[in-house]
């Protein structure tokens, strides 16, 4: 069964580096993936999209995607000036980097999970040019969330990336972000 995954994020906080971590740890698992951003001549800061799509079968489709079956967003300040819920299947999950809890959120109508993937990067010190990157510690919410993609398929992916103490302090994000997880169903 096809999934799609669109990540809203600002540039530098490593959304489009987050679909490449779905695809690859998803490829791990013997599926049919691909992943691309979309932006212009952004700048770190600026809103950008990244996307992903896992499969049992091979994905013949090579379009942006429009109906996500997922919604991340890295930023939840983009809900300000973003319809990151558009084309969202009605069953559809959105999974938010804040400090709120699902109820908190001003979204009703799909799935919503949280966790804060800001906190979890200063806390390890996952930080680029002084800003945190929370591409890592959302994936392993997402594996909690969804189930789709296995807690160990991103683990192994991250540690394929990055070597050393990089890749241990960016896996140990996306363990504390799978078990911090909060669920709105």
């Amino acid at each position: 069964m096809l999934k799609e995954i669109r990540i809203h994020g600002r540039g530098g906080q490593g959304a489009v580096t987050a679909a490449q971590l779905f695809a690859h740890a998803a490829f791990l698992e013997g599926k049919w993936v691909q992943a691309f951003p979309y932006f212009g001549a952004e700048r770190r800061g600026a809103p950008v999209k990244a996307f992903a799509r896992i499969s049992d079968e091979p994905i013949l489709v090579h379009s942006q995607i429009y109906n996500p079956s997922h919604v991340i967003i890295l930023s939840p300040s983009l809900m300000q000036v973003v319809n990151v819920t558009e084309g969202l299947k009605k069953d559809g999950l959105v999974l938010i980097n804040t400090t709120k809890k699902p109820e908190e959120t001003d979204l009703t109508d799909w799935r919503i999970a949280t966790v804060d993937a800001t906190g979890i990067a200063i806390q390890l010190g996952l930080l680029v040019a002084g800003f945190p990157v929370v591409n890592t510690a959302i994936v392993g919410a997402f594996a909690k969330a969804t189930g789709e993609v296995k807690l160990e398929s991103f683990l192994e992916t991250i540690r394929q990336k990055w070597s050393g103490s990089a890749g241990e302090k960016n896996a140990k994000a996306a363990e504390i972000a799978y078990e911090r997880l909060v669920k709105g169903w």
